[in-house]
């Protein structure tokens, strides 16, 4: 068996892909107002007190096999989500995570080739989106079990789940002739989202599994049928790793290189074109996942892996339910009550509240492209706001003024910076700052404050080992997050935005 070490891959498909995807469901925008572009759904923790979904996908393999090799994850994501996925990937307890920063969105396929390119030659990549939920993980190992040795030996794997349901949202897969050994079974063909009646038909016949968008591939002999299916897309990868610089703990492709790569999917680029080509040297296989999988595209997949109550309804937060059934109540900062409701979805945020009929939840998209064409803000981002450097939330705001809560992590620093049109006032709530104004830097206590007059450098910084809470005081003729001018940065950031 050919030696090999894997390296977990999370592929986030941040950015608008191409053409023939949906770019809001791919952003997590079904799931508004908890999802913004700001903060996408793999970073939420939708299941209760557990981790983002970020977190539980790296969480994934606690407690794999032995028998199979284990690295450190390989991240794929956004350059714009960097320091929240660095951050959350620590916090997690990998720190030693590499990321890949994709300049410019071009589907998963390109973001596949980026990770073989960054990954040790022999290493097996397990691609997994960080947006799934997946109820047993122990059948999920099962599965990687039965995945691992088609992988070494050449095979392009992926898993296809058993269906409970005739799915229309959902690829399809169609087995051919069981694999020696047992465990999976090569691909006879593929499918495209079929309508009900089809649909209906692939249950019943139980030769069908979901597309799950989860593949197992040695490196090297995805970049071999790369070159052979996608010449040109492997060539602009190539070139665009060969350019790639690196700040921090970050890969960054050449922008332009990568800009000029093809965009399409894993299985549009290549796993479509395996079954039935001997000569391109890598059979195409399916390992069957029966692991209560879920893609969580929209309120309605999250309501159906939730707890139930006796009455059929889904909750978190703070939440009452009177004569209420079959509904998902969500709540972050205020109590949702309902009475005499059915099917319904109600999730709050401190700055949005969403109401609507379960069986429409597909089409809650709407309301982001209604946001953006009113120029609404809540579509990009939450009213808190998370940087490298701890988060800070608005709450409150009207004519000339602005008060945020800011907690900065321990021994974290903004940036050193000047506002042309504000002033600040700074009040420590909790723990010790080092403020630095003009040509003198001291310390505030808790209770403490301080005054940034117009025009005056500035920098906060958090030198303790508790976090630093305070509340900010902002008032001048404009308090937009661009009227920053950076001097220095412990970030690398040249962008406004603290």
């Amino acid at each position: 068996m050919h030696a090999a070490a894997p390296v977990l891959l999370l592929i986030h498909d941040f950015f608008p892909c191409s053409d023939a995807c949906d770019p809001l469901r791919r952003l997590g925008h079904a799931l508004v107002p908890l999802s913004r572009e700001a903060y996408p759904k793999q970073f939420l923790a939708l299941q209760g007190d557990g981790g983002s979904m970020l977190q539980e996908t790296a969480r994934r393999l606690d407690g794999l096999s032995a028998q199979i090799a284990r690295g450190q994850p390989l991240v794929v994501c956004n350059n714009a989500h960097r320091f929240l996925a660095a951050q959350q990937l620590q916090d997690a307890g990998f720190a030693a995570a590499q990321l890949v920063l994709e300049p410019v969105g071009r589907n998963t396929a390109p973001a596949l080739t980026l990770a073989a390119l960054a990954a040790p030659a022999d290493g097996v990549l397990l691609a997994m989106p960080a947006d799934h939920v997946v109820g047993d993980v122990q059948r999920l190992h099962a599965a990687l079990a039965a995945a691992w040795p088609l992988a070494c030996e050449g095979a392009m794997v992926t898993f296809g789940v058993v269906p409970d349901r005739p799915e229309t949202g959902y690829g399809y897969i169609r087995k051919g002739a069981a694999l020696a050994g047992g465990g999976g079974y090569a691909i006879d063909s593929f499918a495209e989202k079929p309508g009900l009646e089809r649909a209906q038909a692939y249950l019943a016949g139980g030769e069908h599994l979901w597309n799950s968008g989860m593949f197992m591939v040695r490196a090297d002999l995805w970049l071999k049928a790369l070159g052979l299916l996608q010449p040109a897309m492997l060539a602009a990868c190539q070139a665009a790793v060969q350019g790639a610089s690196r700040d921090l703990d970050f890969i960054r492709p050449a922008e332009a290189a990568f800009a000029a790569c093809p965009a399409d999917s894993i299985d549009y680029a290549v796993m479509e074109h395996l079954p039935g080509r001997a000569d391109l040297g890598m059979p195409a296989c399916v390992v069957p996942l029966d692991a209560r999988w879920s893609d969580l595209g929209s309120w309605d997949a999250l309501w159906e892996v939730l707890p139930h109550d006796a009455e059929g309804n889904a909750a978190a937060g703070q939440t009452l339910a009177v004569d209420t059934r079959a509904s998902l109540l969500f709540s972050q900062s205020r109590l949702v009550a309902t009475v005499g409701v059915q099917d319904l979805v109600v999730v709050e945020t401190p700055d949005a509240v969403l109401v609507a009929d379960k069986r429409c939840t597909q089409d809650v998209k709407k309301v982001v492209e209604l946001l953006r064409t009113q120029g609404r803000g809540e579509a990009g981002s939450h009213r808190k706001v998370h940087r490298p450097w701890g988060w800070y939330d608005s709450i409150d705001a009207g004519e000339r003024f602005q008060v945020k809560r800011i907690v900065v992590r321990p021994g974290a620093s903004l940036s050193l910076q000047m506002h042309h049109h504000r002033a600040e006032h700074w009040v420590v709530v909790r723990g010790v700052a080092q403020v630095t104004r003009g040509d003198e830097t001291f310390l505030l206590n808790e209770n403490e404050s301080t005054f940034i007059p117009v025009g005056r450098t500035h920098r906060l910084t958090n030198p303790g080992k508790l976090a630093l809470e305070m509340i900010e005081v902002q008032s001048g003729s404009y308090l937009g997050e661009d009227d920053i001018v950076r001097f220095e940065d412990s970030y690398g950031r040249t962008t406004p935005g603290g």
